[in-house]
This record gives structure tokens, C-alpha cells and sequence, in this order.
């Protein structure tokens, strides 16, 4: 089931295709060290305004009280189905008792 399966050809053409092989680049110029310009130069620095930095802390306390509620809510709807399955579990225990002592 696992095993890789190769497709056969059932009517061989007899016409065989070549690996295609890039052609050797032979024209490479050699850059100079001037022209290289540093990747931390190239960069603009974040600035940020105490407005802006109130806004920022404002939006990620929201979203972790939002993801926090999110993953409260889902860990009450967990234990209130568990409590639920075995509040059912214990009914059918005692149910299944009295039919087997025949009331």
C-alpha cells in the first residue's frame, strides 16, 4: 500500500529525451567593496510617540482579555460537558440497577 508505484509505458516510442544540463556562466564580473552597502544602514528605525505607545499597549492588553475569554469560555464548556456526562452516566447506572433487581 505504502510502496511507490512507477508508471510503465505499454508501447515504447524508442525516442529518448535529454537531462536538461544549465550551460556553465563563464561572464561574472567581481562586485567591489564599495558598492556593498550594510543591511542595518538600509533599515529605517521605528519611532514611537507616547500616543502611539499608549495605543499599542491599549490593543495588546485587549487582545489578551479577548484571547483569555475565548479560552475561559472553552474551558467551562469543557467541565460543564463533563459534569453533564457524568451526572447521565450515573442516572443510567441506577436505572439499569432497578431493572435488573426486577422493580
Amino acid at each position: 500500500m505504502l510502496q511507490p508505484r512507477i508508471p510503465v509505458n505499454p508501447l515504447p516510442t524508442g525516442i529518448v529525451t535529454p537531462l536538461a544540463q544549465p550551460a556553465p556562466v563563464t561572464d561574472i564580473e567581481p562586485t567591489p567593496a564599495s558598492a556593498l552597502v550594510p543591511v542595518a544602514a538600509a533599515r529605517t528605525t521605528v519611532q514611537l510617540t507616547p500616543g502611539s505607545a499608549v495605543a499599542l499597549a491599549a490593543s495588546g492588553g485587549a487582545v489578551v482579555l479577548v484571547v483569555g475569554a475565548v479560552l475561559v469560555s472553552m474551558l467551562l464548556a469543557v467541565a460543564i460537558t463533563g459534569v453533564s456526562v457524568a451526572l447521565i452516566a450515573v442516572v443510567l447506572r441506577l436505572l439499569v440497577r432497578d431493572m435488573q433487581k426486577g422493580r
